[in-house]
């Protein structure tokens, strides 16, 4: 009897350990999204987790659009030096409003789910970055430039590609039916009208 009474809050703790695991990372990757702060030069960036996530919206209305190509390095296994690089379009909007947006990540075989703008008021977003290598949605522009050179951007203040390269820029950008696969989200400012975050499912 003493075996089996010990038994049961041994396994107990190794579930909340294994819990805990994947659960801390998840709430700290909600933190990291919700308090987003602003890169002033692309060039200029953080070490990026490797992990994916997918962004989803219904409409996003924006002013000043540039994308362009771009490197992100993370770090694997937490081991300074041991770093990959990923090649991605950086996405950048100068001011957003973005409707019905969904965020899902699975982080430790944990899928976390966050949502905004779900209701009468929009996401808001000001110099709004998104490092992703799937873009897709019925997109629609004025003004548009393709072909320009990435240093030479002018529509998202501060923020430019590596000379030499291939790069687009609009006045506006229309998207519906918005989805991404992205890396990295950075924005000077965000707001996140109705936000929810709950763990299961996806976008």
């Amino acid at each position: 009897m003493a075996s089996s009474m010990e038994t049961g809050p041994q396994e107990g703790r190794v579930r909340w350990r294994r819990f805990a695991a994947a659960f801390v990372p998840a709430i700290l990757a909600a933190a990291v999204l919700v308090l987003l702060t602003a890169r002033s030069v692309l060039a200029v960036s953080f070490n990026i987790s490797g992990t994916p996530f997918v962004v989803t919206a219904s409409h996003l209305d924006g002013h000043g659009f540039e994308q362009f190509g771009t490197v992100d390095t993370s770090v694997l296994n937490n081991l300074p030096g041991n770093t990959n690089q990923v090649i991605l379009t950086a996405n950048a909007i100068r001011s957003a409003t973005i409707s019905h947006l969904c965020l899902s990540v699975t982080v430790g075989g944990l899928s976390m789910v966050i949502t905004a703008g779900t209701g009468g008021t929009p996401v808001t977003a000001s110099n709004l970055v998104v490092d992703a290598d799937q873009f897709s949605g019925e997109a629609s522009f004025t003004q548009i430039n393709i072909g320009r050179d990435p240093s030479t951007l002018n529509q998202v203040p501060g923020v430019t590609g590596q000379p030499g390269g291939y790069a687009l820029q609009a006045a506006t950008v229309e998207i519906e039916n918005l989805r991404q696969h992205a890396y990295a989200t950075t924005a000077g400012s965000f707001t996140l009208p109705g936000f929810r975050l709950h763990f299961g499912g996806a976008c």
